[in-house]
Parts: structure tokens; sequence; C-alpha cells
């Protein structure tokens, strides 16, 4: 076995531990103490008339799902993008999917009078659908179309128009203003499995097509000249990553909110463990990676303070100074 198969075999491995000992903390940790034999008895003999149950079940677990399935999602995401663009400090609000989700939530609370998390998961997943296929048609068109740098300007052009538009709602409706600011923060409470189980085909198919498009990506990391020399379809592997990120990423979206640096930071830590050269492997690590970093967020904002820090928060906290020292210690950035 090559070294770089042993390298990701042992991140795998740690990868899933770490992942079942941040479960375990998040199912046990919370603002309400509850001892370990009550939340393994809440599994094995649940009591609905037991407060200590209801909150194991109908809060702590969904909470931990959804953060298994949005870590997981964004971190696919995050390396699919940087894959795409051949940057490792891409990320996949790179196509407007947090600007899209961001207008269409405001929509639905304004026009809809739709408050509550899960009323509005089927919008947020639509805008950020929407705002990614514009920016994909936008910078593909032209003679350089699906050129990278294009393709980030566009990204960046679409955000900006749809955050104009985002503001200007809020400065006109106080009560979207009122909805909003909990969802934009981005967490993991306050959503059931019922969100979870409308975006979970949508994420799984996503996940089966970035994996597809593994191999596809590793040529693209040559360059598109060699890549297509070499006989590969530059413009499907591309089409696919694009549609597999905006399946992942809008699902991811849609039920914690537009939770940043969970897919710009966990590809680019993994990439410099694991090396570009197998996206297969960095793929497989990715997911159960960012399901950690997310879970572990959430645990850690549990405790920070009584009212609870909401993971996204957390999450920008640590991830920008990390992002910084990794960028000062890299030197450099590619495109």
């Amino acid at each position: 076995m090559s070294s770089t198969g042993r390298r990701t075999r042992l991140a795998l491995a740690v990868s899933l531990a770490l992942l079942i000992v941040v479960a375990v903390l998040s199912l046990l940790i919370g603002a309400r103490s509850i001892a370990p034999s009550v939340v393994i008895d809440a599994f094995l003999r649940p009591d609905l008339t037991s407060a200590d149950h209801v909150v194991v079940l109908t809060q702590r677990v969904p909470r931990t799902i959804i953060g298994l399935v949005a870590g997981a999602a964004l971190a696919l995401a995050g390396t699919l993008m940087q894959g795409l663009t051949r940057n490792p400090l891409a990320d996949p609000g790179l196509l407007g999917i947090n600007a899209g989700a961001s207008v269409a939530v405001l929509a639905a609370i304004t026009f809809l009078g739709i408050t509550k998390p899960d009323g509005f998961v089927w919008f947020a997943f639509a805008g950020a659908a929407v705002a990614a296929v514009a920016v994909a048609l936008i910078g593909s068109r032209g003679p350089d179309g699906g050129n990278p740098a294009k393709l980030a300007l566009t990204g960046a052009a679409v955000t900006a128009g749809l955050t104009a538009v985002s503001t200007l709602i809020l400065i006109l409706s106080v009560q979207a203003f009122d909805v909003f600011r909990y969802w934009q923060v981005g967490g993991l409470t306050a959503r059931g499995l019922d969100a979870v189980v409308v975006v979970l085909v949508p994420i799984f198919v996503g996940a089966v097509l970035a994996f597809a498009g593994a191999r596809g990506l590793d040529l693209l990391a040559l360059g598109d000249e060699t890549a297509a020399s070499l006989g590969h379809n530059v413009d499907r592997t591309r089409a696919l990553g694009i549609v597999a990120t905006i399946l992942l990423c809008g699902g991811a979206t849609s039920i914690a909110g537009p939770i940043v640096f969970v897919g710009l930071v966990v590809p680019h830590l993994l990439r410099g463990v694991l090396g570009g050269g197998d996206y297969r492997g960095l793929l497989l690590v990715a997911a159960p990676a960012g399901a950690v970093v997310l879970l572990a967020a959430d645990v850690l904002g549990r405790v920070l303070a009584p009212g609870e820090v909401q993971a996204g928060l957390v999450v920008a906290f640590v991830g920008a100074p990390m992002l910084i020292f990794l960028v000062l210690r890299r030197g450099r950035v590619t495109l």
C-alpha cells in the first residue's frame, strides 16, 4: 500500500473515532444536566412522561443528526469547490449558495408569513439551487466558459447582488429581521428531524455524484488542457461537481443556516495531511471530519455561555484565525 493510502486510512480511522466521541458528547452535554445512564435509558426504554427523556429524544438527537448531516455535506461541498476551481481556499459560497438561500428565506418570511425554520427549508434549498445554477450558467458563457477565475468572479458578483436584495428586505421588514437573524447565524437548534428528511435524499445524491467525479478532479488538478489531452471531458466533470455542490451545500444550508468555514477549513487542513493527488480519499475523510468539526463547535457552544452560542458563531470564531494562520504558512493561493 502506498504512503498516501496509509495516511488516508489512518486519517479516516481517526475521524470516525472522533465522530463517535463528539456524537456521544452531543447527547450528554447541554444546558440541562442529564446523567449518562438517563440518556442510555431514553434510547432503550423511552418514557415521554420524563422531561429528561423528552429533551434527549426531541432536542439532542435531532441536533446531533443535523450536525452530522450538515457538517459532512459542507465538507464534501468545500472539497469539490476547491477541486473544481483549483483554489485551496475556495468555499461553497463561491457559487452564491448562501446568498441565494438567504434571499429565498427572507421572501418566505416576508411575503408568505413563514416564521419557523422547518417551514422554509425548501425555500432555502430552492434559493441556493437557483443562485448556483445562475452562477454556473453565466460563468460558462463565452469562449473561456468554465474558467475557474471567471466562475469565482461571477459568483462574487451574483452574491453581491443577492446580498443587496437581502439587506433591502431586512431594512423594510422588522418581522423578517427578527426571524431571519436567528437563521442567518447558523446553528443546529430549532430544527426537527422532519427538516432533515426533506433534504436527506438530495444530500445523498450529491455525495454519490461527488465520489463519482473524484477521478475527474484528480485530472483537473493537472489543468484543463492537460486533462482534455488525456481524453477527459472537463466540462462534464465541472458540471457534475457543480450539481453535487448545489445538492450538498443547498441541503446543509437549508437545515443549519449559512455556516461558513466548515467547507473551507476542513478540506484545506486535510489536503495538508493527505496531499491533493487523490480526491476520492480526500472526500472519504472530509465527510466524517466535517461532521466532527460542526458537532464539536455545537457542543462547545453549549458550555461557553449560559444561553448557548450557536455553532455557526463558534466555527467562525475558531475558523477565522486558523485560516489566517494556514494562509500565512502556505504563503500563496493558486487559481
